[in-house]
């Protein structure tokens, strides 16, 4: 028996335990569809349990009782086969995401959010790097999971090429993309996402006033975010992560086979941070085309007479401006794209401007699957009632040992973060809280947006440290060819400084909002109207 085989095998340390539990659990998570389907399947159960029980509810202020109905009834059944696919095609993310993922189609594969990226970071100076680096990698959620697989890479060559620890680069770009993942300076189909489900489940509350949630509704929340979680993550890759991967003598450069090299050699081109003076032109005219768009929007909404403003010629808290946000996000990312792809030469005809938006569809056809049993869900929770008892007993509760304050929100923030190291998708986790939790907020007297709003805080911070996030798996992979001795707990460790401070920060943002009511976006402020 040699040494090696005699030697006892290596202590668990607390934290590796910790980690091999949490990917332990959330392994016996079913893939999504089937989880909503077990839950539709579970409501509808408890649904019929209620109404055979008698169980009623009334909702503040309303002047009639509702009676919970059950699925596994003859009226149940009745409305689930006679509405099957209207929940589906009804279900309100789908109207606006998918208009917005076409215009961001034409953007994306035209090459001109990859060219925006590029521009930043190649311009940036060394020493603000890190910080255009945690910039652009928390907006870089305007390309949806894209961002996990083109940010890293690409902030490892720039900052390579600027005399800094690629890896620092690297980690940063993923930590940046995941931890903010939840928001951005501008309207993504992902505010659209969250919107939607936001609208849908508050008629679980029928005759309850609310002010309207639209993919602005957490537009200026979204900007405050962007901007300090940005400077934040690029304080943590000056100041921490940098220092460190230096002291632990980290390879600035790849360790890669001979084929391998190649290989990267060919990636290094494909993914050069200079711009052509090909796209640089494009650029250009992209930057024009945004000029001049934005004056024929103004000359048309400005005007006293103009059909875009409200009755009261105003445009807040309601308007047809306010109403047409899904045509002006769709515009603006489908007008650019296409200057920029005609200029470039990525977009030569109608066929290509076809393909760029189908490839962008494609992206989304897990969602849209996801999005029968999501919609189906959802509806029987407004239909049933289950969803307003809830919301209505869980709402009394809280009163009745007085949490209905910050302290209320802080819990909600918590759990979403825990949950989400089991969860990864956010429009699933938010279809499961917001079916709760946004009618329970609503009673006690915040508005849908100030809840969508605290949801996008707990959302994001922990991904980037949780194994059932598949793009850690990829990152793992980039990782190795600066040290091929890495594992996920690796990884994981080296997240961890990202997620604490921005769990805080982004806590500490909500909160100001929270306690000098600021507005969220356009029309959207924190507490209902009296």
């Amino acid at each position: 028996m040699t040494a090696a085989s005699a030697a006892p095998p290596a202590k668990t340390s607390i934290t590796d335990k910790i980690l091999n539990w949490i990917e332990w659990a959330g392994n016996k998570l079913p893939e999504p569809f089937m989880l909503f389907l077990v839950l539709f399947l579970i409501t509808g159960i408890v649904s019929t349990g209620m109404e055979w029980a008698g169980v009623v509810v009334t909702v503040p202020g309303a002047e009639e009782a509702t009676q919970v109905k059950g699925l596994f009834t003859g009226e149940g059944l009745t409305w689930f086969t006679t509405n099957l696919g209207a929940n589906y095609i009804g279900f309100p993310p789908l109207v606006t995401v998918m208009p917005i993922l076409l215009g961001i189609g034409i953007a994306q594969y035209s090459g001109l959010l990859a060219a925006v990226v590029r521009k930043v970071f190649g311009s940036s100076p060394a020493a603000l790097l890190p910080y255009v680096v945690g910039f652009v990698g928390v907006i870089a959620s305007i390309m949806a999971d894209s961002a996990f697989v083109v940010i890293p890479p690409l902030a490892a060559l720039v900052f390579k090429a600027a005399g800094r620890h690629p890896v620092a680069g690297l980690l940063g770009g993923f930590a940046a993309a995941g931890a903010g993942y939840s928001t951005n300076i501008f309207p993504t189909s992902l505010d659209a996402l969250f919107a939607g489900i936001t609208t849908s489940v508050m008629e679980a509350l029928p005759g309850f006033h609310f002010t309207a949630v639209n993919p602005v509704s957490n537009w200026f929340f979204n900007i405050v975010s962007s901007i300090i979680l940005g400077f934040v993550a690029g304080f943590i890759i000056d100041k921490f992560i940098e220092p460190r991967i230096i002291r632990n003598g980290i390879s600035r450069d790849e360790i890669a086979t001979e084929e391998e090299h190649e290989d990267s050699a060919e990636d290094a081109e494909h993914m050069r941070a200079a711009l052509s003076p090909k796209e640089n032109k494009a650029l250009l005219a992209t930057i024009i085309a945004a000029v001049l768009l934005t004056i024929v929007v103004l000359l048309a909404v400005l005007p006293g007479a103009s059909p875009w403003r409200n009755e009261e010629g105003g445009f807040l808290p309601k308007s047809p401006l306010l109403a047409s946000i899904v045509f002006i996000v769709v515009m603006y990312f489908m007008v650019l794209g296409l200057v920029y792809g005609v200029v470039v030469g990525t977009l030569r005809n109608t066929r290509d401007a076809v393909a760029m938006m189908t490839s962008a569809l494609k992206e989304m056809l897990p969602f849209i699957v996801l999005a029968f049993i999501l919609g189906n869900f959802i509806a029987l929770f407004n239909w049933s009632g289950i969803g307003t008892w809830i919301a209505v007993t869980g709402a009394a509760a809280l009163e009745g040992i007085g949490l209905t304050g910050f302290g209320a929100i802080l819990g909600f923030i918590l759990l979403a973060s825990f949950l989400n190291l089991f969860i990864i998708s956010g429009s699933g986790m938010w279809a499961i809280m917001a079916a709760v939790f946004v009618p329970m907020f609503a009673i006690i007297g915040y508005e849908p947006a100030f809840t969508q709003a605290a949801f996008r805080v707990g959302d994001s911070a922990t991904q980037v440290i949780t194994p059932m996030n598949p793009y850690m798996i990829v990152l793992l992979g980039m990782l190795r060819r600066y040290q091929p001795d890495a594992g996920l707990g690796t990884l994981m460790a080296r997240m961890l400084p990202f997620v604490v401070p921005f769990w805080i920060v982004w806590t500490v943002i909500l909160a100001v909002f929270f306690f000098f009511d600021l507005p969220l976006g356009p029309g959207n402020g924190i507490f209902m109207a009296e």
